[in-house]
């Protein structure tokens, strides 16, 4: 038998059964042993004595402590005919396509978008003579910092707020400084290698970002995230093609540096993603985005005034510059800001994957802005890099990707009241009802 779950003793039990995460057999300790609290509820699950609330309460509490619960799509019947075929399937299909996952992928696309959306805008700076990159991104910073940090301040108080500094400071300088130096060395690689070649080489932050959502999370990967990953990289391939085809490339300055310093700059993006993942599961949102926005714009504003002092005097400061500029830090606030929601609803990974689509979004832009004659082959990356997305998350739930447990430090007192969005308990109570979701 393909499937190894026993009947429920009502037709309501096997309906409502269908409906919850399936869970291994063999996957409740170290050791094959199950827990004893465990057993005892499937036990009385069995059993007419318990109600379908109870049901899916245990349910809840077994997905909230997956220490030793790990869970799994329901399981696609192979050998009892094309009616249990077609059947299980769907029961497949369904469970991938709920409402989180939907939502994930959604919010992927969105912050394609607004990574397209940064793009085009550095596009038109650069074609009005401001080549300031990295004072670009002090804009960006400097608005996080103030969205963020006053919240974090009436949450935390004071006092609460200069612990966390004193405590956590440093954490939070290390995850801005990886950030700010991966965008400044992304840009800086433009300059050096070829376009193609920078396209390629930023793909290494998705084995870096694998890599360090395990050191962090330890999820277990399904061979078919694997087989997830292989696909959207073909999506990208097909990009790549067409813009080879279509002599999109240009020369490069020097491809050896250039190349290092994508691979660097990649490396970076893929330990900052992995890193704020872990942070942003196991603290506040405002408190996360809030930090990194104050020492990003310490660090940023020291680099810029460094490095780009003279670009910023000779750089023209008229109106459709400082719109461009409005519209630039507009969309990396969003981006900013959804990015670490999409780290909670499934994983950094999954948000490297995500913003592969961007180059689509681009042609879409340059249809428009720009009059692209588009060759028939970015049509058929798009569907490739979707489809390779829903395969990532296939077999195994968006809630196996790692804990959440959102809390604010043990050291500050979150005052109570006011707006809730955002705190420590509402963000917990969000990421519950996220994870308990049926699948």
């Amino acid at each position: 038998m393909a499937s190894a779950d026993q009947p429920f003793n009502t037709a309501h039990d096997a309906e409502l059964r269908q409906s919850i995460p399936v869970l291994d057999d063999n996957t409740y300790g170290l050791d094959d042993k199950k827990d004893p609290s465990i057993d005892k509820a499937d036990a009385d699950a069995k059993g007419d004595n318990r109600d379908s609330g109870s049901l899916k309460a245990h349910q809840s509490n077994s997905i909230r402590n997956n220490d030793h619960v790990r869970l799994r799509r329901p399981p696609i019947i192979w050998d009892e005919g094309m009616d249990a075929f077609l059947e299980s399937f769907w029961r497949r299909l369904r469970s991938v396509f709920s409402r989180r996952m939907v939502l994930s992928l959604l919010a992927g696309q969105l912050v394609s978008l607004a990574i397209t959306c940064t793009s085009v805008v550095s596009t038109a700076l650069a074609q009005r003579g401001f080549d300031a990159p990295t004072t670009q991104n002090f804009f960006l910073y400097f608005s996080l910092m103030c969205i963020y940090t006053p919240y974090t301040i009436y949450r935390y108080g004071w006092k609460g707020w200069g612990r966390l500094l004193w405590k956590d400071g440093w954490k939070y300088l290390l995850l801005a400084a990886c950030d700010v130096e991966g965008n400044f060395l992304a840009v800086k690689a433009y300059q050096y290698t070829t376009l193609l070649s920078c396209m390629l080489l930023d793909c290494w932050a998705i084995p870096v970002c694998m890599f360090f959502q395990w050191f962090w999370q330890r999820p277990k990967y399904h061979w078919t995230q694997f087989l997830g990953v292989f696909i959207v990289l073909i999506g990208l391939g097909v990009e790549v093609a067409s813009d080879h085809l279509t002599d999109k490339d240009y020369p490069a300055v020097n491809m050896v540096k250039g190349d290092i310093i994508m691979l660097a700059g990649a490396t970076f993006y893929g330990f900052t993603n992995a890193t704020e993942e872990k942070f942003v599961r196991d603290s506040p949102l405002y408190e996360v985005i809030g930090q990194m926005g104050l020492w990003g714009t310490l660090i940023n504003g020291a680099q810029a005034a460094g490095l780009e002092w003279k670009n910023m005097k000779a750089s023209t400061w008229d109106g459709k510059t400082i719109g461009l500029l409005v519209a630039y830090t507009s969309a990396m606030i969003i981006l900013y800001t959804v990015a670490p929601i999409l780290y909670r609803m499934a994983s950094s990974t999954y948000y490297n994957l995500s913003i592969l689509s961007s180059d689509f979004y681009g042609l879409l832009f340059g249809l428009f802005l720009y009059h692209y004659k588009p060759y028939f082959l970015y049509f058929i990356s798009f569907p490739v890099t979707i489809i390779g997305l829903i395969v990532y998350f296939w077999s195994l739930p968006l809630e196996t990707q790692g804990k959440l447990n959102v809390k604010a430090p043990n050291y500050v007192d979150v005052r109570q009241g006011g707006i809730q969005i955002g705190s420590a308990r509402a963000a917990g109570d969000v990421a519950e009802q996220v994870i308990v979701e049926r699948v």
